[in-house]
């Protein structure tokens, strides 16, 4: 390390104002702060320390989402490996079949080793995309405006990947992430100014821009013709009846059900939780409040019932542990930037979202995963909490004064 360091010393003065590199200081600053502290400090007083910074939070969320990336990497391997195995096949088909075979992989759905690098095969091709496509529009927006490059990247690098099929076209990830880093961020000014959560807005667009490439029955399961439908799509189609016949509550909480890559398994999301909430990173107020109210939105509509919709019979516990509620709840509504800022504030957003979530995915049978959209209506409505929180604070404030 100390070779890096005099490397990055001994370059500084071409990179710094004046310098025959200066266009290029941000590139050099993002390869300077990510292998070493940065050495500026805070002096005097007026100045409140911390021992964590924006890079180190972003690290943190990083190993917080390690669980989800795992799962995601065996349980899309382990749905290949079965739907293969249906048809009848012993080997996969395409240049990862030719990798498995040449490694001595086969379709054996009960090997952890074959089922984690089968689905390796799909996941790291869309994060590569995903990083180097979001990667370039980061730093070109960055040189451009002379700013230093975000650390936020690294984040929305990871979570794009794990809400995506694994089976959309690489091109479509690429419009994807450019789509949401542009539009979703870079447009109001960067990381800190966006207040649309980046990640969802990309996948927003894939999912009205290419509905066919991002639902339906055949993305989810990574085995060329068979046909698995999510959790979400069971109850959509047949209510309780039907989803409890496809899987068990404790496999939807484990994860071992076919869907987007990293939003399957519950467990997985609530380790990242408890490393997000230990940290003071997560808030615990948004999860908990989104949390109370998808289950009493659930329950009331359980007990309204309904003869001609079958999602009003999905219980409040089997809400929790299919589709994204989890991993939306978990990484995707604590969004410190897009979400709201004060702790009261936290209460009403998360109640928000969670009441949304039911709404979508049971009144309007043409969206069964409401989480997506439920967070992007909360991120819009996140301001004007926030402002009504702090108005309410000052005329507290004014009448003890009176």
């Amino acid at each position: 390390m100390k070779f890096l360091r005099d490397l990055l010393d001994s370059q500084h003065d071409n990179f710094a104002k004046g310098g025959k590199l200066e266009k290029f200081y941000p590139i050099y600053e993002m390869i300077d702060t990510f292998a070493f502290t940065p050495g500026e400090t805070a002096k005097g007083s007026v100045h409140v320390r911390d021992g964590i910074d924006l890079k180190r939070t972003m690290v943190t969320v990083a190993m917080a989402l390690l669980p989800c990336i795992l799962m995601a990497m065996y349980n899309t391997g382990y749905q290949a490996n079965l739907g293969l195995q249906s048809l009848g096949l012993t080997e996969a088909t395409g240049w990862r079949g030719s990798i498995l075979t040449a490694l001595g992989f086969g379709i054996d759905p009960t090997s952890i080793f074959g089922n984690m690098f089968h689905g390796l095969l799909y996941f790291l091709p869309i994060f590569i995309v995903t990083n180097v496509a979001g990667g370039i529009w980061e730093v070109i927006f960055s040189t451009v405006r002379g700013h230093e490059i975000n650390e936020g990247f690294l984040v929305t690098g990871l979570l794009f990947p794990l809400i995506l099929p694994a089976t959309i076209p690489l091109w479509q990830v690429a419009m994807g992430i450019s789509f949401g880093v542009v539009i979703g961020k870079e447009v109001f000014g960067g990381t800190g100014k966006n207040f649309l959560n980046p990640a969802l807005t990309a996948r927003a667009f894939l999912f009205f821009a290419y509905p066919g490439e991002i639902s339906g029955d055949l993305v989810w399961v990574a085995a060329d013709g068979f046909s698995g439908a999510t959790a979400l799509g069971q109850a959509a189609a047949g209510g309780m009846q039907s989803l409890t016949a496809s899987f068990t509550w404790m496999d939807a909480f484990l994860g071992f059900v076919p869907g987007s890559m990293g939003e399957t398994s519950t467990l997985a999301c609530l380790l990242g939780a408890a490393l997000l909430i230990w940290n003071g990173i997560g808030s615990w107020r948004i999860m908990l409040s989104m949390l109370i109210s998808t289950m009493v939105m659930a329950w009331i509509l359980n007990l309204i019932g309904s003869d001609t919709n079958p999602m009003f019979s999905v219980t409040p516990l089997w809400h929790l542990v299919i589709g994204g509620f989890a991993f939306g709840t978990i990484f995707m509504a604590t969004d410190p930037v897009s979400a709201s800022m004060t702790e009261k504030g936290h209460w009403f957003y998360g109640s928000l979202i969670g009441f949304m979530v039911v709404l979508v995915r049971v009144i309007n049978p043409a969206f069964p995963e409401g989480v997506m959209l439920a967070i992007l209506f909360g991120n819009c409505f996140a301001p004007l909490i926030d402002y009504f929180v702090v108005n309410s604070h000052i005329k507290k404030r004014e009448l003890r004064h009176v």
